[in-house]
């Protein structure tokens, strides 16, 4: 018998207790939903289709364009993207070196399922049974007969131009890797026949929501032969599937890019320091930085099932050599891999905010920076919009190099003498100075050009002496886990919640709670209502939205 890993013990244990919770929960309210719509492949889906229908060993190179992130969430920018024609040359070289892998002789004999009748020539049927194949999983459903014969029309022409079937296989393939029904999640419609006149999510493009929300990636066989049957239209086969989801390895990958979303951890990619001012700093530590809290809010979450809030006071988490450095803790791993690590009760470090990654990332070039610190608390962990600076702010005072004011609480005080500033630098300032004792690489600190660093503050009338301290007001603070709900629904459903979602929203927010803050439970909640299939016609929200005005005046 094989032993299961510690890992896998872990999240069958979680569903064990979900399920338990979940037998005596009242159902999610029923919600109008929204339009179908289709959404764009992020670049991390993208790649992560590409290893489950071809293997981990098919190179994915070049660049995809960037999303607009929307309501906190590139995800939902997703929703709204285009591409662009650069973007469809990228995507098309791409196509074509994937294609090109996928037939390598290294590859053919695992990758396709048959044996042509000569390599010199086309075999109609063999490409048809290859297409067929890959094409379920690519396109997340079966293809119709015109969609099969397409590519095996184009691999018979290229095959007979070139003499080889293989070429012809990876013409075909290559086309099929730039279909709007690859690079796009589609919401395919049909009748509802428990409400005559309205419209239901197909199966297929449930499955796509179900497997693209909790494993950032395509359905596998089980969840598209329960779409096949209509398994996922009835409570049973949806729950079974939930369940069997959220009990498999893949989840993780799910919540990585969830959080990776949420974090804004993409920004990384651009991120710079002055190598003068840190020299510790390096991509590595960029690298390591980002990797250090998806540990650690996966062992929280996931692995020992803990307490969401419990990311901003937790003192475990995981070190590596380049993070050693700054962190200046002693990494014994000579391979240079993880440790498990738990800062000290008498360290400045507890907690998401206080780690590399936060205080790295919402910094500056060369120095940190309270305001974006706060900014980002606010609208990443607190969802709290905080305006933009109007455009003819007078940044002079604070960036005089000859101010006497040393620290950066000193330098922000100039923003209470200017009335288009205060307001919103009296929602940043107070909790981005608490973290003033960690520099901008992410280094402990506790002066700054000779002068003591303050770091006291208050969150919301609730009063802290440093950064340890803002954590655990962040605990307590209730936007906390209403934030993680209104976010992990919108990168669900692909789609900022409306006014009319806020009954199921606070419904999410409940169970959540009674789940003692437990992510699985949340996930599970989302994941089996009815409020994530939820579509409707263009026309039937207007006048839903109607309705609701005319029942307001």
């Amino acid at each position: 018998m094989n032993r299961m890993t510690s890992r896998t013990f872990a999240l069958v244990t979680t569903v064990g207790a979900v399920l338990a919770l979940a037998a005596c929960d009242q159902p999610a309210p029923p919600v109008a939903g929204a339009p179908p719509t289709m959404r764009l492949l992020s670049e991390s889906q993208y790649r992560n289709v590409i290893a489950d229908v071809f293997g981990a060993n098919i190179t994915v190179g070049g660049s995809f364009d960037p999303l607009v992130r929307t309501n906190g969430l590139l995800t939902v920018g997703a929703t709204n993207a285009r591409i662009t024609p650069a973007g469809l040359e990228q995507f098309d070289r791409m196509a074509r070196s994937i294609a090109d892998q996928v037939v390598s002789p290294k590859n053919r004999s695992v990758l396709i399922p048959c044996t042509p009748t000569v390599a010199t020539a086309p075999d109609d049927a063999c490409a048809a049974a290859f297409f067929k194949q890959v094409g379920r999983i690519l396109y997340r459903r079966p293809l119709t007969n015109d969609e099969i014969q397409s590519p095996v029309a184009v691999a018979a022409a290229a095959g007979k131009d070139l003499g080889s079937f293989y070429e012809g296989i990876s013409s075909g393939l290559a086309g099929m890797l730039v279909s709007p029904s690859f690079l796009f999640s589609i919401d395919t419609t049909e009748p509802d026949p428990a409400q005559p006149g309205k419209t239901r999510l197909d199966g297929y493009a449930k499955a796509a929501r179900l497997s693209f929300f909790l494993w950032n990636t395509t359905p596998d066989d089980a969840l598209l032969t329960a779409a096949e049957k209509g398994a996922l239209h009835e409570k049973k086969g949806l729950s079974e599937q939930v369940e069997r989801m959220l009990s498999s390895q893949k989840i993780e990958g799910g919540m990585r890019a969830f959080f990776n979303d949420m974090l804004a951890f993409d920004e990384f990619s651009k991120i710079e320091k002055d190598s003068i001012i840190y020299p510790s700093f390096s991509a590595a530590v960029a690298e390591d930085a980002k990797e250090q809290t998806l540990r650690t809010i996966v062992d929280l979450l996931l692995t020992q099932q803990g307490d969401y809030r419990d990311l901003f006071t937790t003192r475990k988490t995981f070190m590596s050599g380049p993070l050693g450095r700054i962190y200046r803790v002693a990494v014994d791993r000579p391979d240079g891999g993880w440790m498990p690590y738990e800062f000290p009760e008498s360290d400045e470090r507890a907690g998401l905010i206080t780690q590399i990654s936060f205080a790295a990332l919402y910094s500056h070039p060369g120095r940190s920076s309270p305001t974006i610190r706060g900014r980002a608390i606010r609208e990443s962990l607190l969802c709290q919009k905080i305006p933009d600076p109007p455009g003819d702010v007078d940044f002079s005072l604070f960036n005089d190099p000859n101010s006497p004011n040393r620290t950066a609480r000193e330098r922000l005080s100039v923003h209470a003498t200017q009335p288009a500033c205060a307001g919103c630098h009296k929602l940043t300032d107070p909790i981005g100075l608490a973290m003033e004792r960690i520099d901008g690489a992410g280094q402990s600190r506790t002066t700054e050009s000779g002068a003591p660093i303050d770091p006291s503050g208050d969150l919301d009338g609730v009063k802290f002496v440093d950064a340890v301290g803002l954590g655990k007001a962040m605990r307590e603070n209730p936007a906390v886990p209403s934030c993680i709900v209104n976010r992990m629904y919108s990168y669900a459903t692909g789609r900022t919640p409306d006014r009319s979602e806020k009954v199921l929203l606070d419904h999410f927010e409940k169970q959540f709670a009674s789940a003692k803050f437990r992510l699985p439970k949340l996930l599970h909640d989302i994941a089996a209502s009815d409020a994530l299939f939820a579509v409707t016609t263009p026309e039937s929200k207007s006048a839903a939205t109607n309705t609701e005005k005319d029942d307001k005046s």
